[in-house]
């Protein structure tokens, strides 16, 4: 079992930066991967960022490449999202999610747990 709480959501003017963090706890730390994903009123969930639990393969949406950066803090056991840049598209509710098995993946079924989300709203 894998709890996740993600905080630093916000309001943020376009072309600004915004760091969300995922706090986790439960199982060992490298053994799952990690994944951020993010979904706007009306839309599906989609994939933004995943990071691998062992060698830290990183994977990113094409419309956020360059833009925002995943990591992991191994002695805080926490993943981040550094997003920079940011554009009004970008607006949506940003989960943290968990993956039993230490291979980062972009695929939202391969995700078994999930944190409660938080808010990313950028204006223009």
């Amino acid at each position: 079992q894998v709890q996740l709480v993600e905080s630093g959501g916000g309001l943020v003017q376009a072309g600004g930066s915004l760091r969300l963090s995922c706090a986790t706890s439960g199982r060992t730390w490298d053994t799952y991967a990690l994944g951020w994903f993010r979904q706007a009123p009306g839309k599906e969930r989609d994939f933004v960022a995943s990071i691998s639990g062992g060698d830290t393969t990183t994977y990113y949406q094409d419309s956020v490449k360059g833009r925002f950066t995943i990591s992991r803090d191994n002695a805080k056991r926490a993943v981040y999202l550094q997003m920079s840049s940011l554009k009004p598209e970008d607006t949506a509710v940003y989960y943290c999610a968990a993956r039993d098995g230490p291979v980062a993946r972009m695929e939202r079924s391969q995700y078994r747990y999930w944190g409660q989300g938080t808010q990313v709203t950028v204006f223009s």
